[in-house]
């Protein structure tokens, strides 16, 4: 993942009620949930629901698939663990670098 990629999923998840959104799907697992299940839960307008619900699927951290008449929307996982990745892969690299170069002096 690159720094673009990470400040555009960043951005999405910037909103509380898309990140509420977000968690829930998370959540909920592997299964999912309807758009039905997720207007309930947050009890929000379905054009509200459907805004941020875009954004997240824009970014990439939400996936939709349609099973007959409903449509389901699951965290995607992957991105996810990527985002998380990104934001602790260089954790303290300085620091140890720093105290690996005074072990040496």
């Amino acid at each position: 993942m690159n720094t673009n990629d990470a400040a555009s999923r960043l951005e999405a998840l910037g909103n509380p009620t898309r990140l509420s959104l977000y968690r829930m799907l998370v959540k909920a697992g592997h299964a999912g949930l309807s758009v039905g299940e997720c207007q309930q839960r947050l009890d929000i307008a379905q054009s509200t629901l459907s805004f941020h619900l875009k954004a997240l699927i824009h970014a990439g951290l939400v996936t939709q698939e349609r099973q007959s008449r409903t449509l389901i929307c699951r965290a995607n996982y992957d991105v996810m663990n990527a985002l998380v990745g990104f934001l602790v892969d260089e954790c303290c690299v300085d620091e140890r670098c720093r105290t690996a170069a005074s072990d040496v002096a």
